[in-house]
């Protein structure tokens, strides 16, 4: 375990020469976050201002065409209203209409020719040209756009279309210091360059430099004015990459030769851990006994391949683990809680203790732990180390050895029993032929002397039947334990339980016992020894009855009968305490008694007649509340077989 606390310490030693590293990447990346965010409010900075600029402009624009339309309303006016001559002096009169002056002889024509207008055509209703005229240096420039101003219908109707260069209206609506810091350009809306004051008409596809649009609206429909900055902020990132990357080129060599030496003596302590680690668990999972490390607060550290088959957990779901563990049994959680905290404290015996353990599964298993400290390299004691032994299987065969001593015994009991039963039945015997004779010679004295009270008689030969019953019984009984068959012959089974009740009337009564009886009205003739079969109903109506004595009233015992298949079924229900907490093997055990005066002897024996006679004898939960004894009987009407009675 040493072994793993110094891999432990070296292996967390192992990444101290990086932290010099990750500090300057957690600086550089703090500098150029601070780079990146610095430059883009500037950038933003400047893109505010960038717009403020355009929409100056865009108004200084929108302006200058709204003085050039205010000048062409005033030319269309000055159409609309025909001159007249003043009246001659030799008449008096006025002189009749002259037509419109020329444009070209118009003064605020010839100014606007002058200034950013390349032609002015007056066309009349029909849309033919009446007049035109054109400023000669701009006939043939590029593009040109239009302004457009109608003349009343009346005389001499028609309208003004004026042509102007967007190259002056640029010239002269842009102040000198937006020229100088933007290229400035009109673009229509196919994206088409108007007019530009600039060197470069319209900014590539990879110029990347900044730039804001102003629609000129009304003004100009479909017309934009653009601003490019001409000369960006320069970024400061590129600068101080290069800062960065110099001043890094050093200390990456100098991280590059600690990183080799660090990681050569990494791979030489890493193929002695292995080759350590290898022979380690070479050792631990061959060992045929599971090994366990726990911490001084009982958290596991190690465990070896042995210990994982045993509780059925793999390792990884075990190490690092605290109490309660996934193996011990939920059942007793607080007594192994408390066994584990004892030995915690270093007060496990040395020569081990038993313990039950839980598997996966589900299986308990039984084992026998041993508990030494663990120790590390500098002597201190950090835990305990656990070594642990399944011995499921050996307490098995020792359980299985004393049930068989156990069987012996009882058997040799039982041989006793049966010898000392043989003797009572051959002892009674005789007695009970003398008490038949005495009987019968009564009876006869009486005849002679002439007696004939019915209760005398009655009396007598009730107790001539009993001595007959009982001498019966003895007989069955003798043969039964002289191992000879039982008399299996076809039986009416049906007073073979009312006699057995008759018997047992008086008995009833006195504890004060209500019986039921029911069955079935065309009972099946069943293959049985009647005596013997009396015999099992007595025995267990007397138990029923016994268990209900120390039970309030109402006490209640119901015999019942009734076809199951190839077999006629008894049941014997009460109402008492049922089973209390035992089994059925219990009860059906020899020797084994609940009542204080009781030879264990009585179910046993009617298990023994009722397999005699190839039936099964059982004991469940009665609906009624209590116990129900039931054993089934073969039916005659399915014909002999020797191969169920033994031929």
């Amino acid at each position: 375990m040493h072994m793993l606390l110094r891999a432990g310490l070296k292996h967390s030693r192992r990444w101290l020469w990086a932290l010099p590293f990750l500090l300057s990447l957690l600086f550089v990346g703090a500098v150029l976050s601070w780079a990146v965010f610095d430059e883009a409010r500037e950038q933003e900075a400047q893109r505010q201002v960038m717009i403020a600029d355009a929409l100056s402009a865009a108004d200084a624009l929108r302006s200058q065409l709204a003085r050039e339309r205010s000048a062409l309303q005033s030319v269309a006016q000055q159409l609309a209203q025909p001159p007249t001559q003043p009246p001659t002096q030799a008449s008096g009169r006025t002189a009749p209409l002259e037509a419109p002056a020329h444009l070209a002889d118009r003064a605020d024509v010839e100014a606007g020719l002058q200034g950013i207008w390349t032609g002015l055509v007056w066309l009349d209703t029909e849309h033919r040209v009446r007049q035109e005229v054109f400023a000669p240096s701009r006939r043939a420039e590029g593009f040109a756009l239009h302004l457009e101003q109608a003349l009343p219908h009346d005389p001499p109707g028609g309208r003004l279309v004026l042509r102007y260069s967007p190259t002056l209206l640029l010239k002269q609506a842009t102040p000198w210091w937006l020229a100088r810091r933007y290229d400035v350009q009109l673009i229509d809306g196919d994206e088409q360059v108007l007019a530009a004051l600039t060197h470069t008409p319209r900014p590539e596809r990879n110029d990347l430099r900044p730039h804001y649009r102003v629609p000129l609206d009304e003004a100009a429909p479909g017309t934009q004015l653009e601003l490019v900055l001409r000369e960006p902020t320069a970024s400061g990132l590129k600068p101080l990459v290069g800062v960065l990357i110099a001043g890094f080129v050093p200390l990456s060599a100098v991280a590059s030769g600690l990183l080799r030496r660090q990681v050569r003596r990494a791979l030489e302590a890493e193929a002695r851990w292995r080759a350590e680690a290898g022979w380690r668990a070479a050792v631990e999972d061959s060992t045929l006994v599971g090994l366990r490390a726990r911490d001084a607060q009982g958290k596991l550290l190690s465990v070896n391949r042995t210990f994982c088959e045993l509780v059925g957990w793999p390792a990884e779901d075990l190490v690092g683990r605290a109490p309660p563990m996934p193996y011990w049994p939920p059942d007793a959680l607080p007594e192994v809680q408390s066994r584990s905290d004892r030995n915690l404290a270093g007060k496990a015996p040395r020569e081990g203790y038993e313990a039950c353990w839980r598997h996966r599964s589900g299986r308990d298993i039984d084992v026998l732990v041993f508990e030494s400290p663990l120790v590390d390299a500098q002597g201190q004691q950090v835990g305990w180390l656990g070594t642990i032994l399944d011995i499921t299987e050996r307490k098995r065969l020792a359980e299985n050895e004393a049930r068989r001593a156990e069987r012996e015994a009882h058997a040799a009991r039982l041989t006793m029993l049966g010898e000392v039963a043989s003797t009572l039945a051959h002892e009674l015997n005789q007695p009970l032929t003398a008490i038949a004779s005495y009987n019968a010679g009564l009876v006869n004295s009486l005849e002679r002397l002439g007696v004939t009270d019915a209760v005398v008689r009655g009396a007598l030969q009730r107790q001539a039947d009993q001595a007959a019953q009982a001498g019966r019984v003895v007989h069955r009984i003798r043969q039964f334990l002289t191992r000879h068959e039982p008399q299996i012959e076809p039986c009416l089974l049906a007073p073979v339980l009312a006699s057995a009740l008759h018997l047992m009337d008086k008995d009833l009564q006195k504890k004060q016992v209500q019986l039921e009886t029911a069955f079935d009205s065309n009972l099946p003739t069943v293959r049985a020894d009647a005596v013997l079969i009396e015999q099992v109903v007595i025995n267990l109506v007397r138990n029923a009855a016994d268990a209900l004595a120390s039970q309030p009233e109402p006490r209640c015992i119901r015999l019942q009968a009734h076809s199951a298949g190839r077999f006629v079924r008894v049941e014997v229900d009460d109402n008492g305490p049922g089973l209390a907490g035992r089994t059925p093997d219990t009860l059906f055990a020899p020797f084994y008694s609940t009542k204080p005066e009781g030879m264990g002897m009585g179910l046993a024996i009617c298990r023994s007649i009722v397999e005699a006679h190839h039936g099964v004898l059982s004991a469940e939960p009665s609906p009624w509340g209590g116990l129900r004894f039931s054993f089934s009987l073969p039916r005659a009407d399915d014909g002999p077989d020797s191969s169920l009675f033994g031929g």
